[in-house]
Formats: structure tokens, C-alpha cells, sequence
């Protein structure tokens, strides 16, 4: 699994399905849950299999998120913030 080469020196608060986590500020959505051990960040919409960030550079999609109620964000685009709340995305939204 990922992990972070350095302590947390500035912490920033979130949510990832109702767990309360913490990244450092300034990571992306994609690093805070790989560095907090998620290991699933969506599921396809037909075959309803597991995916997590692949390209870190947003040309994939495969880490679709929900963010704060909206689906499809791209979790390695979008910077973490103090309060998000994020779910996995289930299937197409």
C-alpha cells in the first residue's frame, strides 16, 4: 500500500464513508485515501468491479468519486479540503 514518506504538518480533516480521516494539506482527494489505506475508490458501472486511481494524472477515471453530494469528481484532480465528505462512486452516476 501507499504511504507517506513524511508526518502530517498540517492537517486537514475529511470524511471517506462516515470514517473521519486525515490528510495533509495540499494532497489530492486520490493521495489522502491511498495514504489512509483505501484500497476501492469506485465500481464499474456494468460489472460492478473495484477500481482505484491508475494514472494519477486525471486521463483515466478510474478514481471517481462522490465529493460533498456531487458524483464523478476525479479524486487525483481535486485537492483536499477541511470537512469533504467522500463516498465511493457505485456504478455510473
Amino acid at each position: 500500500m501507499y504511504t507517506r514518506s513524511e508526518p502530517v504538518t498540517a492537517p486537514v480533516q475529511f470524511t471517506f464513508e462516515g470514517r473521519p480521516m486525515q490528510a495533509q494539506a495540499g494532497e489530492t482527494v486520490a493521495a489522502a485515501l491511498l495514504a489512509g489505506n483505501v484500497g476501492s475508490f469506485r465500481s464499474t458501472p456494468v460489472s460492478g468491479d473495484s477500481r482505484a486511481p491508475y494514472c494519477m494524472m486525471g486521463a483515466c477515471f478510474d478514481c471517481l468519486v462522490t465529493i460533498d453530494g456531487l458524483p464523478n469528481r476525479q479524486a487525483c484532480m481535486t485537492e483536499i479540503r477541511d470537512g469533504m465528505v467522500v463516498q465511493r462512486q457505485k456504478g455510473a452516476a
